[in-house]
């Protein structure tokens, strides 16, 4: 890549779907130069695991001389990666939604952990595996339990201990079954088992893959609640329609990245009259539950007194020292900066190797879907655009575009700017074409930030086996340069887009 425009010393441009493939040839390179650090994994691994991972990633099919032609990156380019990051005295890993947004996502994030206790990257400051997300506060949602099988602190519904400290806070008995994630909700929704949903600062029809799918789900169930600050693509379908308040409009916490908790402070009384912890509080209460909150600082004890990794914390102590990261408790009461510094988080305190056997995604390319269709986002758009698209932001990215390397562009007489027809296995849309370096031979790129671009109408219902994060970086498509007559429809349907949003 341009100097000018990376920083990075390499960039491997693999191609979508081979992450897995590719970490295990990493390690693979790690095991067989011996690169590990013996003494770490002997003092804090058990080592019996680490030598049936070595037998797996050691295999000679994770060679670099295999994997770098399938994942269309040179052989020597893995064996380089692995001798740094083992030779470095402290090495982070950083990893975003392209290695979780895949069928094997999971497999891809514990490839990287593997990589990190094999080379002793972990328990003390400059190294680690730490998440960059998506959006803010996903860190938050999910250390306090927005996943449907876990409490706050990331604690089991299994668990009958855990769960009876929360049913005697709370006073009601709680199912011991996980509940369902948002894609098996869909499901469930078509198949007639799930009637309701409630959707609080979310754009599910704009953002989730597959978007046909997605709608037909909206419209079998029998009530939809939608909670935002303003009509998304998902109020079309809503049958109740809540105020939501912004970041400035309410009290209340935010969780980074790093574990850390920051205060969120009221800047603006919330235009619609209540903040988003008191709009559900009432529902609660017209639900039948006598919920009652004086403050939102009531709320952070509550979860302090239910979640031991949030022991101390309270908005008296963030007001006081600015942040604090959790764990945050008797032994830590100002919180915790490093994790891991002398045993890891299982019962016998000592980290283990999971086994991350590469398997390809079943969505493949053919000759009638010959290339492969990546998604993810840019700096000036926000996610769906709900907030982004009301701003001067446009003005930098007014549409979402498909991005084609030059040679795809010139079998097809593709010129930049025509119009384009983009097709999947799952739909069809059209986007202007921008011939593009960025791309690799076979592979095309677009954004989901505008609602009529429906990008996630190309996307699969492919998710990932262990979460079902959707896989919606890998998707067969055709790209065609559009007629005369499909460019007419388009005009027609950029115009409904506007005119419904204007209405809006």
């Amino acid at each position: 890549m341009d100097s000018a425009h990376c920083k990075a010393s390499l960039h491997l441009a693999l191609r979508p779907g081979t992450n897995v493939a590719v970490l295990d040839s990493i390690s693979h390179v790690i095991v067989r130069e011996k690169l590990y650090n013996e003494q770490f994994i002997r003092e804090r691994c058990e080592w019996e695991e680490f030598e049936v991972w070595m037998d797996l990633v050691g295999s000679d099919r994770y060679a670099p001389e295999i994997i770098g032609p399938q994942a269309g990156i040179d052989p020597e380019a893995i064996r380089q990666v692995a001798r740094m990051y083992a030779g470095g005295p402290n090495s982070a890993i950083y990893y975003g939604l392209g290695v979780t947004e895949h069928s094997q996502g999971s497999t891809g994030v514990m490839c990287l952990g593997n990589l990190a206790l094999a080379c002793g990257m972990f328990g003390r400051e400059g190294v680690g595996v730490n998440p960059l997300r998506g959006q803010g506060n996903v860190q938050g949602g999910s250390c306090l339990g927005s996943w449907p099988h876990v409490f706050s602190g990331y604690r089991f519904v299994t668990d009958p201990e855990v769960r009876s400290s929360f049913e005697g806070d709370w006073g009601v008995p709680l199912d011991d079954e996980p509940g369902l994630r948002l894609p098996n909700m869909f499901d469930a929704a078509l198949s007639g088992h799930f009637r309701g949903m409630f959707i609080m600062g979310e754009d599910p029809v704009q953002s989730d893959p597959n978007q046909h799918h997605v709608i037909a789900a909206m419209k079998s169930m029998e009530c939809v609640v939608l909670q935002d600050i303003f009509l998304n693509e998902t109020a079309k379908y809503a049958h109740v329609l809540l105020p939501g308040s912004s970041s400035l409009e309410k009290e209340g916490s935010f969780t980074s990245a790093e574990r850390r908790v920051n205060r969120v402070r009221k800047v603006v009384e919330p235009l619609a009259g209540y903040q988003d912890w008191e709009v559900v509080v009432k529902l609660m209460n017209a639900m039948g539950y006598p919920a009652h909150y004086n403050n939102a600082g009531e709320i952070l004890d509550e979860i302090a007194r239910l979640s031991p990794a949030y022991k101390g914390m309270s908005f008296a102590l963030l007001d006081r020292i600015g942040s604090a990261q959790w764990p945050c408790d008797e032994n830590a009461p100002e919180g915790t900066e490093v994790l891991h510094t002398v045993k890891f988080p299982r019962a016998n305190g000592r980290g283990t190797f999971m086994l991350t056997e590469y398997v390809p995604t079943i969505e493949r390319t053919n000759d009638q879907y010959p290339l492969l269709l990546t998604t993810g986002r840019i700096l000036s758009q926000y996610n769906v655009g709900t907030q982004t698209r009301r701003t001067a932001n446009s003005m930098w990215h007014p549409e979402d575009i498909l991005e084609i390397n030059a040679e795809d562009a010139h079998v097809r007489g593709i010129r930049d700017g025509d119009w384009l027809s983009i097709s999947s296995r799952f739909g069809t849309t059209q986007l202007k074409a921008k011939l593009s370096k960025r791309v690799n031979p076979g592979i095309v790129y677009t954004t989901f930030h505008h609602a009529k671009s429906k990008a996630n109408v190309l996307t699969s219902d492919l998710s990932d086996w262990a979460t079902n994060c959707p896989e919606y970086k890998v998707t067969a498509v055709e790209v065609i340069k559009a007629t005369a007559e499909t460019e007419t429809v388009r005009s027609g349907i950029q115009k409904q887009a506007v005119t419904e949003e204007i209405i809006a």
